[in-house]
């Protein structure tokens, strides 16, 4: 019997952004769970559906992800992995349309807010928002569209086979998303980290921040990225997520200790590999 594909869970459906990040992740020999929100992917997750989740979590963009964050401490699955995919978006017809019979273009509403400079200069297009890239080209597949084109990624033109009318008509070429990769308690292997995402709440008194932030730096850790949260019915309380990296182990454990004497609710949200080539 040959090895289990490795079963992934994305939100949304197949040639994604998710399931590209998935194969940049994993490598093409995977099995992509489709599901129709984020929640569903942990549910799968929990339900032994899948084996691991791939989600995004910011966006160089549009920003972080917030009620992503609120997933990872609700299912409490470690991070096991990152990594950054370029956001390329291409305008995508049916065989044998032509850019001038173009009437309605379809995508997430984040896509088309991305290429408004390009669609400023065609004013009688019409934009129409979707529910995700990949199922508005599959749209225009599925349904013969003439008069419609969808804004998406090559995975999906390649998938759908569809033509490429226009290449590359993202406002900012230098845009990219973070992908988390999650898995179970059972799955999660040791290995040699050198990056973490934490989560922790500190006092509500002056200089209480300021405190855990100083033992990370005189630790000679990077803190790569750090996102306040509510705490959901308590005034005046968040929850802090970090991620910091390190060049020795030591560093961090140090650190970590140290830290736990001036935070409350502290968790490691994971330990991975730090990963972030565009």
């Amino acid at each position: 019997m040959g090895k289990q594909k490795p079963r992934v869970a994305i939100q949304g459906i197949k040639a994604s952004f998710h399931e590209e990040a998935a194969f940049k992740f994993f490598g093409d020999d995977i099995e992509t769970v489709e599901c129709k929100s984020f929640k569903q992917t942990f549910d799968k997750l929990q339900a032994k559906e899948a084996d691991y989740v791939i989600m995004a979590i910011e966006n160089s963009i549009a920003g972080s992800i917030l009620p992503n964050y609120n997933l990872l401490m609700n299912y409490n699955f470690p991070v096991v992995g990152e990594v950054y995919l370029p956001i390329q978006l291409h305008l995508l017809a049916y065989p044998g349309v032509k850019f001038e019979d173009v009437k309605v273009v379809i995508s997430h509403p984040i896509a088309l807010r991305q290429c408004l400079d390009f669609f400023e200069d065609y004013p009688h297009i019409q934009l129409i928002e979707g529910t995700d890239t990949a199922a508005c080209a599959k749209r225009v597949r599925d349904e013969q569209l003439k008069d419609t084109v969808a804004v998406a990624n090559t995975l999906a033109a390649k998938l759908y086979g569809l033509d490429v009318l226009e290449r590359r008509i993202e406002s900012n070429k230098k845009n990219y998303t973070r992908f988390l990769i999650l898995t179970d308690h059972e799955r999660a292997e040791k290995i040699k980290a050198n990056k973490a995402s934490l989560c922790f709440q500190v006092s509500n008194q002056v200089g209480a921040l300021a405190k855990v932030l100083n033992i990370f730096a005189e630790a000679e850790l990077n803190m790569s990225k750090i996102q306040s949260m509510p705490v959901l019915g308590k005034r005046n309380e968040y929850n802090f997520y970090v991620d910091v990296e390190w060049d020795k182990r030591e560093q961090y454990d140090k650190a970590i200790t140290q830290v736990l004497k001036y935070t409350q609710n502290f968790n490691i949200l994971g330990e991975y590999q730090k990963n972030d080539t565009v």
